[in-house]
């Protein structure tokens, strides 16, 4: 056994021996990593469906809750958990591996939106009238990158009757692709669905949130959700780990009060 082995061994149990008291220390101010203006998940105000699960475990563990305001723009766990601003980025895919993610607090789906009185039954990507509706989907970045359903819509040759709405605006894009659908300007949306269930109620409008449903050559279209701490700082992740199973019940009140639209389990394709 090298001693190179040894030392490694001693960290490790150097590192777990040391796990609850540093996660105590940590938890005594919890800075959190938001954007200004992202409704519904945070703004500077304290609204948003984030903000308030923050403020939950900033109480559950004892912690001073404290802010660091920054659009989502490219690069932005290398400009605030890596430049030590914040401590902690709510929302990230539970996949994501810049950061180290704890346990997934909601499962969420690229999803249609439309009004189940002129498009009854729509779940699929392969339904025909989708070749002749206008769509309303977001597009990501300065770059303007294609959402996955984006990807599948084009790989079925449905692109002209295709309108993009950027995530980067004056107002929220889901907020904009409800107000198309709301005025008659689109006639169905495809939206990340933890957003557009908070505008929907908003305008008392008419329409659903629908998970869609895949078939196996298409992207996956769900993702489970949850936080990202620095990759060295372990003691946090456990800490907000406990803290979101002790919340479970909280937490799930709190999206749907924001009429958050979730999946349990992934979804289940669709037909071929």
């Amino acid at each position: 056994m090298s001693s190179r082995f040894l030392d490694r061994v001693m960290v490790i149990a150097c590192a777990a021996f040391l796990a609850v008291p540093v996660a105590a220390h940590a938890a005594r101010t919890l800075r959190i990593c938001a954007e200004p203006a992202n409704l519904p998940y945070s703004s500077e105000d304290r609204r948003g469906f984030e903000n308030r699960i923050a403020l939950l475990i900033a109480g559950d563990l004892g912690a001073e809750l404290r802010y660091y305001w920054l659009p989502q723009w490219r690069g932005y766990a290398r400009k605030t958990l890596q430049q030590q601003h914040c401590d902690v980025i709510p929302g990230i895919p539970a996949a994501a591996d810049n950061v180290l993610a704890t346990d997934a607090y909601y499962r969420g789906a690229y999803a249609l939106v439309y009004s189940p009185k002129r498009f009854p039954d729509l779940v699929s990507l392969d339904d025909a009238r989708l070749r002749t509706l206008r769509i309303g989907v977001q597009v990501v970045g300065v770059d303007a990158i294609a959402t996955p359903p984006a990807r599948a819509l084009a790989r079925r040759d449905i692109v002209d009757n295709v309108v993009g709405f950027p995530v980067m605006g004056d107002k929220p894009s889901a907020e904009r692709i409800v107000e198309g659908l709301a005025n008659g300007t689109l006639d169905v949306g495809i939206v990340w669905s933890p957003q557009p269930g908070y505008f929907i109620v908003k305008r008392h409008a008419d329409l659903v949130v629908v998970p869609i449903h895949g078939n196996p050559r298409d992207p996956p279209f769900d993702f489970a959700i949850a936080m990202g701490v620095r990759r060295d700082d372990p003691a946090l992740q456990q800490a907000l780990n406990a803290s979101i199973a002790r919340l479970k019940p909280k937490i799930d009140a709190v999206l749907r009060e924001y009429a958050v639209v979730r999946v349990d389990q992934p979804t289940a394709p669709g037909p071929m």
